[in-house]
């Protein structure tokens, strides 16, 4: 029996043939903290009377399993099949293949990010979006930011820095991460006047309250939320009309904006931001990463004038965004100049729309192929089910759906097969209901990747 004196040394691990191969892929720093790791693991385990990989071989072979696992990406791609299309946690939109091609492109070389190729001389960033933001929203002007929770803090601090920005009480939302309108416009150096009340709001409201200290007036279009009821509220275009006769612009924030009429694609109907400015509003903000269906960006457009103000802003600087994700935001936003492919194209719009009978038989397909994996303790059968828009974005929309659910047998935990299923090399991520592993099946595209992967599953006693 070997004992702690019999262990290998550092050193002579290092000098190994075997080891050679761990030196060239991570290096020999990190191969001799591995390899010093394993040893007084082993030596622990030695001494604590349990089982020890004791030999050469072993300890190499456990470490490269330790420097595999600390090399590999916290950032994993994964399977999300819970139903919920823009899964913040998940990473949002899914980006189209012209926005991904962009980003490799601007990756590779240097790129005119802030050079006039026709001039020779200094440019601007926002050159590279302003057009397409005209073009499809109908704006004077526009610029971006990293997201649009940066470009409600940016307007306010532009247009209501020590000033009064007049909101109604029923749209003071909060979103996700703790983010309210009333902690932002504190930040933003604006002083809140709330009116109307939280379930009607009207035109006299806005009027009664504007001052020679008003900066702004803001309209939230509660995007992740519903009022219903005994309700009133005052239109975008209204409100302009109102504050025609004044020098106050009406700022308004859309939160997850579109660009498109969402009906044609069979969900409720969302107010467009090309409508906003339509409407009347000096200001519209909105997302980029939500169902306009592009990477994280907060998006500002409207009159020039305004537009001009807000990039005079020292703020702006801090919150602009890099020649990588301004190329996928463009390749994105050329996308939409051609409605009629836009489903085919964008990830986002092609899984919202995708037919409930399409997923339905992709659900028929997998099921004995889930059952054979699963064996005898878990029963998969073919559900309909309801998926999500997500992110906060139509938040009383569901889309029909179908998939499969996953039952254990006598009482097995699903604690097991979730875990299994969050191991793969691709994690495969449901959700549970009713007592059932839910894979909702809407955004899955690759299915012989997901048949190749669950076939790998091993859970001990199914």
């Amino acid at each position: 029996m070997r004992t702690l004196r019999d262990l290998p040394s550092v050193g002579s691990l290092l000098a190994a043939a075997e080891t050679s191969q761990l030196r060239e892929r991570f290096g020999r720093q990190a191969a001799t903290d591995a390899l010093r790791a394993v040893l007084n693991s082993v030596r622990q385990d030695m001494k604590s009377g349990r089982p020890a990989a004791r030999s050469e071989k072993d300890i190499v072979q456990n470490a490269f399993v330790l420097l595999e696992r600390r090399d590999q990406s916290t950032l994993r791609p994964l399977f999300n099949l819970t139903g919920i299309v823009l899964h913040t946690n998940l990473g949002r939109a899914v980006l189209s293949q012209a926005a991904i091609e962009a980003s490799i492109s601007v990756m590779r070389d240097a790129t005119a990010l802030e050079f006039d190729l026709d001039t020779g001389k200094r440019g601007e960033r926002d050159d590279h979006v302003r057009e397409l933001l005209c073009d499809l929203t109908g704006a004077e002007d526009g610029t971006v930011v990293n997201n649009n929770a940066a470009a409600v803090l940016l307007c306010l601090n532009t247009l209501a820095l020590d000033r009064e920005a007049i909101v109604s009480r029923g749209e003071l939302i909060e979103i996700g991460g703790a983010f309210r309108m009333p902690d932002i416009m504190v930040r933003a150096g604006a002083m809140l006047v709330e009116v109307g009340t939280t379930n009607r709001t009207h035109a006299t409201d806005y009027l009664a309250a504007i001052t020679d200290r008003t900066g702004v007036v803001l309209k939230v279009h509660t995007w992740n939320y519903r009022i219903q009821g005994f309700t009133a509220e005052v239109a975008g275009g209204e409100l302009a009309t109102v504050l025609a006769d004044t020098a106050v612009p009406l700022m308004h924030d859309l939160g997850s904006g579109t660009l498109v009429d969402l009906a044609r694609y069979g969900l409720n109907r969302e107010p467009t931001v090309r409508e906003a400015v339509a409407d009347g509003a000096g200001i519209v903000t909105f997302s980029g990463d939500k169902l306009l269906g592009g990477p994280q960006a907060g998006f500002i457009v409207g009159k020039e004038a305004l537009i001009a103000k807000i990039n005079r802003n020292p703020m702006k600087r801090a919150l602009r965004v890099d020649k990588i994700r301004l190329a996928a935001i463009e390749a994105t936003l050329k996308l939409y100049r051609d409605p009629d492919r836009l489903a085919e194209r964008l990830p986002t719009l092609r899984w919202l729309a995708r037919p409930p009978a399409d997923i339905k038989a992709q659900a028929e397909r997998l099921q004995p192929v889930l059952a054979r994996v699963l064996n005898a303790n878990y029963v998969v059968e073919t559900c309909d089910c309801d998926s999500q828009v997500g992110s906060g974005a139509l938040p009383l929309d569901v889309i029909p759906s179908a998939g499969l659910v996953i039952r254990g047998r006598d009482n097995t935990s699903l604690d097991q097969l979730t875990a299994a299923l969050r191991g793969l090399r691709v994690p495969v991520i449901g959700r549970v209901v009713d007592n059932g592993l839910l894979l909702d099946l809407r955004c899955l595209d690759d299915e012989s990747g997901f048949i190749f992967l669950v076939s790998t599953l091993d859970i001990e006693g199914a």
